[in-house]
Order: structure tokens, then sequence, then C-alpha cells
């Protein structure tokens, strides 16, 4: 977006929300909430004629392990008549449930599952918040900095037995110690 554009949601938004903390990037404008306002301010943010934020683009983590609060939520919003982008950011420990926005928007649904499957982060109120890429025994959530890089096992076929088995697995990788389940 350009600097003006920028200039003038910001401008909207301190005057129709400001309880909210802002941040300026240089291409972007972050606004932060909390678990308590998540959901009142998403629809906020969609209703108002002026903000005019009707689709959500995308919904992700991210983990920050050295944090209080480790976790981050990321919404990324749309305002298509207004040509506006917004970023809400959430930060919350690993036992808060974030409000889900399932009825702010619908397309949150996958998001969610999605974010919970890879990062763990839980949902509350989401009608079905249960795997979608790994297997449902699958522990761990792959995209933390604190997963390990070398599985522990592999799941595959073995045409010489006509089953699915489970088998250790080592990956290496060059900068990193590989990992140990049980260290002794």
């Amino acid at each position: 977006m350009t600097q003006e554009k920028l200039d003038r949601l910001e401008q909207l938004i301190t005057d129709r929300l400001p309880e909210l903390a802002r941040e300026r990037l240089a291409d972007a404008l972050i606004v932060r909430v909390t678990p308590e306002t998540l959901v009142a301010t998403m629809t906020r943010l969609r209703d108002d004629p002026e903000l005019n934020f009707t689709q959500m683009v995308d919904l992700t983590g991210v983990h920050y392990p050295q944090r209080e609060k480790p976790l981050e939520v990321v919404y990324q919003l749309l305002s298509v008549h207004k040509n506006h982008r917004l970023r809400v950011k959430l930060a919350v420990d690993e036992q808060t449930p974030v409000p889900s926005v399932i009825d702010v928007w619908w397309c949150a649904d996958w998001f969610e599952r999605e974010t919970y499957e890879m990062f763990g982060i839980l949902f509350s109120g989401h009608p079905d918040l249960r795997r979608l890429l790994t297997d449902y025994d699958f522990e761990g959530y792959p995209l933390r900095k604190d997963f390990p890089l070398s599985g522990l096992t592999e799941v595959r076929y073995d045409p010489a037995q006509r089953r699915v088995i489970r088998q250790s697995l080592q990956m290496v990788h060059p900068n990193r110690e590989p990992y140990q389940a049980n260290p002794s």
C-alpha cells in the first residue's frame, strides 16, 4: 500500500478503535488484540462501513519460544471496496485458548484447524478442531521451533510384509544436533 493509504487507514483505526495498540511497518499496519477483545474487534472491523474488512485472507501462527507468550496468531484482513489490508496479531501462551472467529468469517474453519495442528494453538468455540494434514496419532506440532528436525518414526507401506509399518527414522541436519527422544 502507498504511504497515503497507510496514513488514512491508520487514522481510521485510531478514530474507530482507539483502544487498539498499533504498529506501523513500511508497507503494513498491524493492530494487536487480546483473546477477550478478539471477536468484538473482528466483528467491528468487518461491519464498520468505513473499514469494511469483509475478507479474511489468511490466519496462521508463529512460535517465539523466548517470549513470555510464545505463540502468536496472525490474521490477514482485506477490504476489497476500500483497497486496504490489515494485519491483526494476538499473543497467547500454550494453555490459553483463542476464541474462534468462524462466526465472523466462515473461512476461518480450516485456517484454525491448520493452525491448531501445526502450532498447537487451541481455538475455543471451534465446531471441529481436529487434524487435517497429519495422522490422528501424530505427536507434536511441526511448525514450532522446538520440533525436532529428525523424525522418530516413519510410516510406510512394506510390500514384502503387505502392510503399513512404522520404523525408526534418523535424518541428520548438518547444523543441528540429532534429536534424542530419551536423552541419558
